[in-house]
Parts: C-alpha cells; structure tokens; sequence
C-alpha cells in the first residue's frame, strides 16, 4: 500500500490547529472573567468558529480521498475510527465536569465520527458527491420550514435525534456539529481531493513530497497536522493549566 502523504492538507489542518488554539485561549479567558467577549453571539466570534470547523471537515473529506486512493483497509480505518470515537466520549465526561448543564454530546469529534464512517462508504460516488453536499446545505435551509409546517416531525429537535442536524432550534451545549449542514464540507473536501488526485500534475507531486527549500516553514504546520487527534485532546488542559498558574500567581 502506497505511503506517502499530502503535506499539503496536513499543513492546512496544522495551521486550522493553531487558529482553533488561539481561539480556544480567548474563550478560557473569557470564561475566566479576563476578557470580555460574546462567543455565542458576536459575529466576530461564531464566525471564526465556522471557518475553522470548516477547514477541519475540509481536510477530513480530502484525508479521506488519499486514504482510499492509497488503499487503505477497513480494519486500519476502523482503528483511527475508534480513536476518534473514543477521544469524542473523553470529550463528552470531561465536559460534564465543566459545564454540566451545557456538556459536549455532539461536538467535533462526535460528528467527525459519524462523517468519516459515512463518507468511506461514499467514496466510490465520485462527482455525486457534489450535488449530494448542496443538498445537505439545501436541508439546512428548509428544515426549519417543514418543522414549522408539519412536514417533520417535532422530535428531530430532542437531543436523541438533533445531531441529524434538522432542527429549527439550536441546543444548548458548549460546541455542536450536526450531519446537517457539515456533512456537505467532508463530502466536498473529499470530492474536491479525489479530483486532484486523478490529474496527477506536478503540483500534487509538490504537495506529496515533504516540505523544503521556500516552503520549509510549513513543516511544523504539517508535522502539527500530522497530530492533530493528540493535539485537539491536551491543548485545552494546558491551555487551562497555564491560565489557572497564571491566576494563582
């Protein structure tokens, strides 16, 4: 089975990585009492949110592109499947600590989770992909209409069944990333890879070869998107080790 990375993506999900913690950082010092910010309303905020969750399903549409262009096999995919998984159910008991009346049931990982298992066994759509994102956008749109209208049922909006994501009120939890609408950015990220792939020009091959000469300092970035799992799971416990120290001081 062919090896060889994207260095590309993986610097495009490092530098996600360190938007996500620079963001991170100001919530924690928000909620701390040392900044005065609005993150669950201020544009300025929920904005910077949807970019960077977007650059992450992106990059997880196109992982899955080069791991099925590579040959990668169902027990390897379940294998990093199941770190997710379980790195999502951390997420969940560790937010219940801090925020039990908000606690994280459906949040990245959790919707990476399900996406990832859903877009493996869609890859074989090619340009299908396309239009089957659109209309996962076009079901954002309308759902709050066909629940008002009658044509879904109310229970799409309790907590058992609104990670779908056809809901016509958001719940009240720390982070939340439902199939609908992110499940149009994995697809496209995927379709989007699986294109550039097959044209086979220089620039992939540039993409694939690890990063050197002018664009050397995009190793870290790559290196940084290389671990990004590990990562997500200990910035935010240093991030808070570092700003309780600092308040103790």
């Amino acid at each position: 089975m062919k090896t060889d990375r994207l260095h590309a993506v993986d610097a495009l999900r490092g530098a996600a990585m360190v938007w996500m913690t620079a963001f991170h950082f100001c919530f924690d010092l928000s909620n701390a009492g040392l900044m005065q910010a609005n993150f669950y309303r201020d544009p300025i905020w929920t904005w910077q949110r949807t970019c960077i969750l977007g650059l992450f399903l992106l990059c997880a549409g196109a992982g899955q592109a080069i791991a099925v262009a590579q040959g990668q096999n169902w027990q390897r995919f379940l294998q990093r499947w199941a770190q997710i998984a379980g790195c999502a159910l951390l997420v969940t008991l560790g937010s219940m600590l801090m925020f039990p009346k908000s606690y994280i049931y459906f949040g990245v990982l959790h919707g990476m989770a399900v996406m990832l298992f859903i877009a493996r066994l869609s890859a074989g759509f090619g340009r299908w992909l396309w239009p089957m994102g659109a209309a996962v956008l076009a079901l954002k749109v309308a759902a709050p209409w066909a629940l008002a209208g009658g044509w879904l049922p109310d229970a799409l909006n309790d907590k058992t069944l609104n990670w779908i994501g056809l809901i016509s009120a958001k719940p009240i939890t720390e982070d939340f990333v439902p199939l609908v609408p992110w499940l149009a950015l994995v697809w496209w990220g995927m379709a989007a890879t699986q294109w550039w792939l097959a044209r086979r020009t220089s620039a992939v091959k540039a993409a694939t070869s690890e990063p050197s000469g002018p664009v050397l300092g995009l190793r870290p970035l790559a290196f940084l998107g290389r671990w990004s799992l590990s990562y997500y799971m200990v910035h935010q416990p240093v991030l808070l080790a570092g700003l309780w120290l600092f308040q103790q001081v």
